[in-house]
């Protein structure tokens, strides 16, 4: 049975006195923090019984900052794996006691994701929110500032000039790129197709925008047809694809700016053989990272979602601590680019 680590254990460890290790422990007197996070990692390292209450002990003379995120679309899994690693980095915080309050938008109306920002007075110190530009949306904005509430736009930019920060990949270099692997993966001439969730998005917008400014650039005589709304939605995303296919049997590839993409995944399944129409989408699911594989996806683009997590949680304690004036107007992150033969 292995010998069961005393203080003295973790005193050694963290190269301090045992009278430092007791401090610590029961909050006696005050140890400057870099001693007491040593003394925590000691604790963790031996397997230290009370190592838990050490790192309780820390944590409790630690301002407390609330962090509130409005996100989309619940059961997607490219959700839940924000949700998920959101919390973590929420978590892995220091200088501070964080915790996360999570809301989503069941819809992408302005008007509900407005409520949900303003519900959070209160409840929060600091917001990150995934939502469509519109005024309802920055006039909510305006009232969190008001009440001393900063706000980060995720993903998508919104309530420009009022919001804090942004956080999220270059839209118009992820358009850019989008639109290089189709002109670059064409086999042969034909038209190409192009979705956005709405165009109240201003990320979408802008990946419209580098999209088409790319062919008009370098070929201009490539057809493009006109933009789909599809609501980021799969059922009205495969409907619309069947349509396109049907109408224009040469088309020979497509991007979708927003989500929905699997709707397309699933029309080009039933109706192409794999590879015959290139199709470019963002963010990798289990769903995407299959239509790769099976090579009815020539490429994803996605966001680093774990460091696009940890970079914003740490800017949004900032906020708080440290105030507004330490925070960038805006942070780019690169996309991840992911091909068949990377999965």
């Amino acid at each position: 049975m292995a010998k069961r680590a005393t203080i003295d254990d973790v005193a050694r460890a963290a190269g301090v006195s045992v009278a430092t290790v007791d401090r610590v422990l029961n909050g006696r007197m005050k140890v400057r923090e870099e001693t007491a996070q040593k003394v925590a990692e000691a604790a963790n390292a031996v397997g230290y019984h009370a190592r838990h209450l050490i790192q309780q002990r820390l944590r409790v003379d630690l301002p407390e900052v609330r962090m509130g995120f409005v996100l989309q679309k619940e059961n997607h899994s490219f959700y839940q794996t924000l949700k998920a690693q959101l919390e973590a980095a929420v978590t892995e915080v220091t200088g501070a006691r964080a915790r996360a309050v999570i809301e989503f938008a069941v819809s992408q109306s302005h008007s509900e994701v407005s409520d949900l920002l303003r519900g959070l007075v209160g409840r929060v110190d600091v917001v990150g929110a995934l939502a469509v530009n519109h005024m309802a949306v920055t006039e909510a904005v305006v009232d969190l500032r008001q009440q001393g509430i900063p706000t980060f736009a995720m993903l998508s930019d919104f309530a420009q000039g009022e919001r804090l920060n942004y956080v999220g990949t270059n839209n118009l270099r992820v358009g850019r790129l989008a639109a290089w692997m189709l002109a670059t993966s064409g086999k042969r001439p034909g038209k190409l197709a192009l979705f956005v969730g709405g165009h109240r998005w201003h990320g979408h917008e802008l990946r419209e925008t580098g999209f088409r400014s790319f062919f008009r650039e370098y070929h201009p005589h490539v057809t493009l047809l006109d933009t789909l709304v599809n609501l980021e939605t799969r059922q009205l995303t495969y409907e619309a694809t069947l349509d396109l296919l049907a109408r224009h049997p040469d088309i020979t590839g497509m991007y979708l700016a927003g989500g929905g993409m699997e709707g397309a995944i699933q029309a080009l399944r039933e109706e192409r053989p794999p590879g015959q129409v290139a199709l470019v989408v963002n963010e990798l699911t289990p769903e995407t990272r299959a239509a790769l594989s099976d090579r009815y996806l020539t490429m994803v683009l996605a966001t680093p979602t774990e460091q696009f997590c940890r970079h914003l949680v740490g800017l949004m304690r900032d906020a708080v601590l440290k105030g507004d004036s330490v925070v960038p107007g805006q942070v780019f992150m690169d996309p991840v680019i992911h091909l068949p033969e990377s999965v």
